[in-house]
Order: C-alpha cells, then sequence, then structure tokens
C-alpha cells in the first residue's frame, strides 16, 4: 500500500469544526444506534475534503460517547485518486473495534476501498461504509427508524433465504428471474451493524450471490460507483440492460454517454458483467430514489450488481475487482410464486 505523504495521523481537528446541527440526529443514528459504540472501543474515521462537514457531526457523537479515535482526511495522507489505501489509515484499522468511512469517491479507487473491507473484514470491524454520503442523504436516508427497517429485513430474509427463485417486475419494463443457489449465504445489511458483516448507511438491504439471473432490467433509477455521480437520477433517460446467463449481453440508452461509460465499466475485467449481487431494498422510510446510489439501492424494491460477488460473506467463489450496482423503480416482486411487493410497496409488516 502506497502514495503516503505522511505516515502521521491527519492533524485536522474535527471536533473543533462547526457544523449544521441538522446533521445531529444522523449522526446520532450512525454512532448510537447503527454501530452501537462504546466508551471502551477505539473508532477509527476516514473522510475527505468534501464530506468534512459530516464527518465533523459524526465526530461529535464520538465525543459524546467518549471513545478514543482517530481521524483521517485522505487528501492530508496520500495523491486522490487513490491507488492503494494509504498505509498509515490500514495501520490504525488494524487496532480498531469500528470504523467510518464516509468519503465521496473518485474514478478508480474501488481497489483502495476493498483493500480497507478486507482488513474489516479480518478483523471483524464494525465498519460503516458511507461512500458518496451527502447532506441529503443525511437527513433522509440516515434519520430512518433502522430498528424498524431491521424487524422487516429478517422477514423477508425468512421467505427468502431458502428460496428457488425470485421474480421482478415493473411497469417500465423491467422482467428479470433470479435462480438461487442454495450454496450461497443471503446477507443482511439493515443498518444495524454486527462483526459479520460491514454495512453501508444508511442501511436497509439484503442481498446474495445469485445462482443465475436472465432477464430485462430497466434502469431508471440510478446505477453506482462514480458514474452515479457523473449521470445522477436516470428517470428521464433510462439504461436498459439484457441479462442472460448471469452476463450482461446487451445494453441500451438515449444517453449515449450513459450507455458507453457503463458499457466499459462492465468490461474491465472477466467477470465484470456477470452478476455478482442480487439484492432487495428494505427501507421503508425511503419514497423515492434520488440519484444517489448510496441512499437509493435501499430505496424498496430489486436491484442487482455487475461484478465482484462479495464472496467473503456470500460464499461465491469468483472475483472481479469492479462493482457496479444498478437501481429501478415501483417493482412487483415474487418469491417462488408468493408475491410480497406491489408497485414498490411490501406486503409484509415491518
Amino acid at each position: 500500500m502506497s502514495l503516503m505523504k505522511t505516515e502521521e495521523q491527519s492533524n485536522r481537528q474535527l471536533n473543533h469544526m462547526a457544523f449544521d446541527p441538522q446533521l445531529s440526529q444522523g449522526a446520532r443514528n450512525a454512532v448510537r444506534v447503527c454501530l452501537r459504540v462504546l466508551p471502551a472501543e477505539k473508532v477509527t474515521v476516514i473522510t475527505d475534503e468534501v464530506s468534512l462537514e459530516i464527518a465533523a457531526a459524526i465526530v461529535h457523537e464520538l465525543e459524546a460517547v467518549g471513545c478514543p479515535y482517530h481521524t483521517w482526511v485522505l487528501e492530508d495522507v496520500a495523491t486522490r485518486p487513490l491507488t492503494d489505501l494509504p498505509l498509515a489509515v490500514a495501520e490504525d484499522l488494524e487496532s480498531s473495534q469500528v470504523s467510518i468511512f464516509a468519503v465521496q469517491a473518485q474514478m478508480s479507487e474501488l481497489k483502495s476501498r476493498m483493500q480497507m473491507t478486507d482488513i474489516v473484514n479480518r478483523k471483524k470491524i464494525r465498519h460503516a461504509h458511507m461512500v458518496n454520503i451527502k447532506k441529503r442523504i443525511m437527513l433522509e436516508g440516515m434519520r430512518a427508524d433502522f430498528l424498524k427497517v431491521d424487524r422487516l429485513s429478517v422477514k423477508v430474509m425468512e421467505i427468502v433465504r431458502n428460496a428457488k427463485k425470485v421474480r421482478a417486475k415493473t411497469a417500465a419494463g423491467t422482467d428479470l428471474v433470479a435462480d438461487l443457489n442454495p450454496n450461497y449465504r443471503w446477507v443482511k445489511t439493515s443498518g444495524i451493524i454486527s462483526t459479520e458483516k460491514w454495512g453501508n448507511l444508511p442501511g436497509g438491504e439484503i442481498f446474495t450471490t445469485p445462482g443465475e439471473v436472465n432477464g430485462t432490467f430497466v434502469i431508471d433509477g440510478v446505477v453506482g460507483d462514480y458514474l452515479c455521480e457523473k449521470f445522477g437520477d436516470l428517470k428521464a433517460s433510462p439504461l436498459t440492460v439484457q441479462v442472460k446467463g448471469n452476463r450482461l449481453i446487451e445494453a441500451h440508452s438515449a444517453n449515449k454517454e450513459l450507455k458507453d461509460d457503463f458499457w466499459a465499466y462492465t468490461h474491465t475485467d472477466e467477470n465484470s458483467n456477470r452478476v455478482g449481487e442480487f439484492a432487495i431494498g428494505t427501507n421503508i422510510e425511503l419514497k423515492d430514489v434520488i440519484g444517489e446510489i448510496l441512499q437509493d439501492e435501499k430505496y424498496p424494491g430489486v436491484h442487482i450488481a455487475f461484478g465482484n460477488p462479495y464472496g467473503a460473506h456470500t460464499g461465491a467463489e469468483w472475483y472481479s475487482s469492479t462493482h457496479i450496482d444498478v437501481v429501478g423503480r415501483k417493482f412487483d416482486i415474487w418469491v417462488d410464486g408468493e408475491q410480497i411487493m406491489r408497485s414498490g410497496q411490501f406486503l409484509i409488516e415491518a
């Protein structure tokens, strides 16, 4: 791991930085509800120039808990975009029980994030992954009742855990069938983060690696990674993809740049066009897609991702250096023929 400018801890005094008090509720949710930070636990906070105010709100909550913590502003210790996780940050993570990553993604930084989550997985750190966190997300998705979201997620998990097939359709034209592999585990990332699986915040999804996905997905929500920042909400100009035998075989959009960028991303390596994730969003407090993947992938419905299958958690044995989520709107969902969602509304009580 390289690109170090200094091996010292970032000297930004985030505990003295002013922030909008409206951020406090979401920050409190992250620290006290989702991560349940204890006074004796050490926390690593990783942020960047763009996300300083949000990080300051989070640090304020850590101060209230009274726990030891280290803060890192990426631009202070490395050149961006990162090619590797800075060594000093990696070393700090090794001695932490909790970590928070509140950073805006830049092109080609996925490798450095995977290096970070490799440490998180090995050390069983309770890790909040807040890539592309924005103020709007702190005021919306991060204010959710995550205990309620978790209860619903558990119920959906019980339905899908032993299922053989999930079908998803939308009025926009999505018609997708996922045949499930009983050897692959379902994972719950509801916002309540444990040592078993780091989680995105805001939380609210369950996912697995599918056995095989076939059909059409009309992406009238968002696409992930750095393409989300570039193209935002796709409602007015959707991207339609065809999947056969779990591989992306076609992509079409009136926005040629979107189609070309997406196609290039999903052909980075031999498995970049392979469906690595099949997920159901469970954050029922989200009312619509807003053009921010961190929040939108938790919006109730189905989303899939091409690329890395998070095999450490699902049990999938293949790998990709990329991972890009795609999100649609207003799904009907059937699990082994039983309908559990109609037009984006769960038919299950939380």
